[in-house]
């Protein structure tokens, strides 16, 4: 059986950071930033990591070989 590839998206969107975790964008940054609130945008800076579900998934589906 041939080895699974790695979803181009998923490669684009995510990093495996060093102890397994994965590291995402936060959303809702690119347009009609003045109706969202200095909070808002304050906190939606830099990246995030995922839930232990969502990094599950996105490891096993999207990046098996690591990214």
């Amino acid at each position: 059986m041939p080895k699974m590839k790695t979803k181009s998206s998923a490669k684009k969107r995510f990093k495996l950071t060093g102890t397994g975790k994965v590291k995402g964008n936060v959303a809702f940054k690119r347009h009609c930033l003045s109706a969202k609130s200095q909070k808002m945008k304050r906190q939606a800076r830099g990246t995030f990591m995922l839930f232990k579900t969502d990094s599950d998934n996105v490891k096993k589906y999207f990046l098996p070989n690591g990214g």
